[in-house]
């Protein structure tokens, strides 16, 4: 057997070791969970809560339905008795016909799950209600064999599993890895030259942490986060749809980003993204953070019927929100009862109910005009005194107006326009509404006086709109009545429901009425079982590469089951204990040795956990798509530090489209720092997305997206290595290597690699990119024009001294540097 075979059996059966290890029983409880999660996996699709889909008059999910005796007579389970339970007998039978799951259901059970199933049956068959709707209980610390190993109590849960598992830590990462992994991770950009210096020059106690502290210090730590959110609130800058056209909400972006930098409480952002304008105190601000639940898509083409768009905005703010703070995929129930989870489509319906009041119809209002920020305070200046100067406009009119009729009567024509000679061919009272507007604006223009008001009128509004904007908010309309839809159709109304909540998450008692605001405020109530876990498992994921729980979109019944469960509870009841402080939950996270390792691993190891899920190693992952980009212009030295404001046009190829769905597909690069913006500032067209994030995973937006699978292909290092973003950052590099690197080929060659991998190269690193570069040097001094261009294009002239030969030259040597797996990928 090939080597390759080999290794791919051992990682398939490691994997299927670790699964099996998952199933092993530990206690009732835990044999109670591992029997749910194969009855919900196996069973549920058919006999689980969904009444309508039930086979047989069999329930799975419920043990008094379990234990129930069956048309047949016989019962599906009964506890202590394996021979009399016909579960067992179906799941184990070898007649196709006779066999549960039915063969074009799903695979018969594997030997594991038969297992399991005979335990619980065995042991009593006791139900427990499923994980992810108890609430977290702090779990004691593990004891561990290394406790000097251990930073936090992260490190006590990691390795006392990793003490089960009989495997040992990593050791710890240099110093270089450490601090590019954690300003990646923290900011989504990789730490300066400089920084790294002083960092590998600091050997007094607590230098790591006060370089932890620095990161989450950084304004662009609010923008790496805020990318995740623009996924979650499925933000873009234009409608959606087939004509999609083009929307302003980024001021609800960049209210994102401050309140991410300030540090605002979870619960908090939680209860003002969802519901600021209902709070009392309802600022600009709080009005502004709503924001999030008007990116659902618009279809304002002609033709389209309101009620219908305007009903799947509703449903798309029921499922987003229940998917980024619940962790639930509720949208199931909107057509029949949920097939898995404990929802039925009553209690969608009665979630519909809580967003089916607000003013939006299928179209852009409510709007709300507001500062742009750090304009705050000349907005509010210049809005009052624009508001000063049109009343004293108004009168000027009230005492201009009057002389109209005289003047019409005297006026001679020879000296007007001959728009204004054909509005007074008119008689008076024949005249429409904009002939006569358009001859009392004349009228008007005449007098001086009433023109420099209006002068300064329009001077005023042009600085009003430099330092404000437009963006869309949430606002309370009048009571609609709600029905359930049936098989979620708009037009076909079932019974009328009132606001609720699923009565599986421990809602409320009944009494107050449920709006918005008490929906907000449930979910970040700390007796939820689901919000600070799902939480902090999105947290988890993007610094260590895949959540406690993998499936971060779905923590019910069909989704993975944490593999650290303690961890994960541990974690949850951490970030409430500490009032909901993300930086300081981050900070605990990335401070713990399990962070710190290495990343280096071995044979075994990989085999064994090929995903690191155990983390006997450090988190190594390709970046983001908006990493990736920023990464290359922070490097080369092109990158702005502009933060907020509209979104910006980077250079992008021509699609060609223009022909087919007119220019708009296209757009005129922005200039000046705009084209260097980070990534989140770029324009989000969603039926057209930036084509260079797409390749490297990011959703184009219609929908929340939880979670970013990512793929390896071979489109992205086509992307890397020929769109013009990432030519330009290797040009602007090699500019930088001949105005700062030395004048040998070694130093600049170490010059440029440290630049961009934030370490020195190994000799023989040095040597292969001074081979590259004599060899690039010996082509492109064949062809002085392919030279020029490469060194130009799309960077601009070189300065006066710089060589185009040498300049393209290391142009390779940059582009190779940008494209390396280390420079890909967190270290």
């Amino acid at each position: 057997m090939h080597a390759s075979t080999l290794a791919l059996v051992a990682a398939i059966l490691a994997i299927a070791s670790l699964h099996a290890r998952a199933l092993e029983p530990a206690d009732s409880r835990e044999l109670a969970r591992q029997a749910r999660q194969v009855l919900s996996s196996r069973c549920f699709q058919c006999h689980g809560p969904d009444d309508a889909a039930r086979e047989a008059e069999l329930r799975l999910d419920d043990r008094q339905a379990a234990l129930a005796e069956l048309p047949s007579g016989s019962r599906a389970v009964v506890p202590g008795d394996l021979d009399a339970s016909a579960l067992l007998e179906r799941v184990t039978s070898q007649d196709p016909q006779h066999r549960m799951p039915p063969p074009k259901v799903g695979a018969a059970l594997t030997a594991t799950e038969v297992g399991v199933l005979r335990e619980w049956i065995g042991q009593g068959a006791q139900y427990a209600t499923h994980w992810a709707y108890v609430a977290p209980v702090r779990p004691a610390l593990p004891a561990v064999t290394d406790p000097a190993w251990t930073v936090n109590g992260v490190d006590q849960f990691i390795l006392a599993r990793l003490d089960r598992e009989g495997l040992k830590p990593a050791p710890p990462a240099d110093r270089a890895t450490i601090l590019r992994r954690v300003a990646l991770d923290l900011t989504g950009l990789p730490p300066t030259v400089n920084e790294m210096r002083r960092f590998g020059a600091d050997d007094s106690p607590g230098a790591y942490e006060r370089a932890v502290d620095a990161q989450l210090a950084k304004p662009s730590f609010g923008e790496r986060w805020a990318a995740l959110w623009l996924d979650l609130a499925r933000y873009g800058d234009s409608q959606g749809y087939i004509h999609d056209p083009p929307r302003t909400i980024w001021r609800w972006r960049d209210w994102l980003i401050r309140a991410l930098n300030d540090n605002m409480p979870y619960d908090r952002l939680s209860i003002e993204m969802l519901a600021g304008d209902l709070l009392a105190n309802a600022t600009a601000s709080r009005r502004i953070a709503t924001g999030f639940h008007r990116n659902t898509t618009n279809n304002t083409e002609g033709g389209a019927n309101s009620e219908e768009y305007r009903h799947a905005s509703v449903v798309d703010r029921v499922n987003t929100t229940m998917q980024v703070w619940m962790g639930t995929t509720i949208g199931c129930a909107q057509c029949h009862n949920h097939k898995y989870d404990p929802f039925t489509q009553k209690e969608y319906f009665q979630l519909f109910a809580i967003f089916n009041n607000t003013e939006d119809a299928n179209s852009e209002p409510p709007i709300l005009e507001t500062a742009r920020i750090g304009q705050e305070e000349a907005f509010v200046a210049v809005r009052a005194l624009l508001d000063e100067t049109r009343r004293l406009l108004d009168e000027e009119s009230a005492r201009t107006d009057p002389g109209l009729a005289s003047w019409e009567a005297s006026v001679d024509r020879a000296a007007l326009p001959k728009e204004i000679v054909e509005v007074l061919d008119v008689a008076a009272d024949k005249r429409s509404q904009d002939q006569t507007a358009k001859l009392l604006a004349h009228y008007r223009g005449l007098s001086p006086a009433w023109s420099a008001r209006n002068a300064e009128v329009a001077r005023l509004q042009a600085e009003l709109e430099r330092v404000s904007t437009t963006t869309l908010v949430m606002k309370e309309g009048p009571l609609r009545p709600t029905h359930v839809a049936v098989r979620g159709n708009y037009r076909n109304l079932g019974d009328v429901v009132e606001p609720g909540l699923p009565a599986a998450l421990d809602p409320p008692t009944a009494g107050a009425r449920l709006d918005r605001l008490a929906l907000a405020e449930w979910l970040v109530d700390r007796r939820n079982p689901l919000t600070a876990r799902v939480a902090v498992n999105r947290l988890w994921q993007e610094i260590f590469g895949v959540g406690i729980v993998e499936t971060a979109e779905d923590f019910g019944n069909q989704g993975e089951p944490p593999v650290h469960p303690e961890l994960l509870d541990w974690l949850a009841t951490e970030y409430q204990g500490l009032d909901w402080d993300t930086k300081a939950l981050l900070k605990l996270m990335v401070m713990s040795a399990t962070y710190c390792q290495s990343s280096h691993t071995n044979a075994e190891l990989a085999a064994r956990d090929p995903y690191n899920r155990l983390l006997a190693r450090g988190p190594r992952v390709r970046l983001s798509a908006e990493a990736v980009r920023d990464q290359a212009l922070q490097v080369s030295g092109l990158l702005s530090a502009k933060l907020y404001g509209p979104p910006v046009h980077p250079p992008q190829p021509l699609n060609g489209l223009a022909a087919a769905f007119g220019a708009s597909t296209d757009w005129e690069t922005s200039h000046g720092d705009d084209r260097y913006r980070r990534a989140l500032y770029t324009l989000w067209r969603r039926n057209l997305p930036y084509a260079s994030m797409l390749a490297f995973d990011a959703p184009e937006r219609s929908v929340c997206s939880v979670r970013r699978i990512r793929s390896n292909t071979p489109l992205q290092a086509l992307v890397t290595l020929n769109d013009p973003v990432f030519v330009e950052a290797a040009q602007a590099l090699a500019r930088r290597i001949l105005s700062e690197g030395g004048t040998s080929a070694e130093s600049r060659a170490e010059f440029a690699f440290c630049q961009v991998l934030l370490r020195a190269p190994q000799p023989v690193e040095t040597q292969r990119m001074v081979m590259l570069l004599e060899q690039a040097r010996h082509a492109l001094a064949e062809d002085a024009g392919n030279a020029l261009t490469l060194a130009t294009k799309p960077l601009g002239p070189l300065p006066s001294d710089v060589d185009a030969v040498e300049a393209a030259a290391w142009t390779v040597v940059g582009n190779v540097l940008l494209n390396l797996d280390e420079t890909l990928s967190k270290p």
